[in-house]
């Protein structure tokens, strides 16, 4: 039996759409509350390419 996966969101701004089509989420805000939190002085956030430029974070 195969497992039925959902499709990832291509090109959607709004989250109702999302649930709708009963599309792909993933919630990473808990993953950003960490990245808050580390005791790291600088942090490096690298982009896939074409995507944008990367950026450096400093935390005061």
């Amino acid at each position: 039996m195969k497992a039925s996966l959902r499709k990832p969101p291509v090109g959607l701004q709004t989250f109702s759409e999302l649930r709708e089509r009963n599309l792909l989420y993933v919630d990473k805000t808990g993953l950003v509350y960490d990245f808050v939190q580390s005791p790291a002085k600088y942090n490096f956030l690298s982009r896939p390419r074409r995507f944008g430029k990367s950026l450096l974070v400093r935390v005061p």
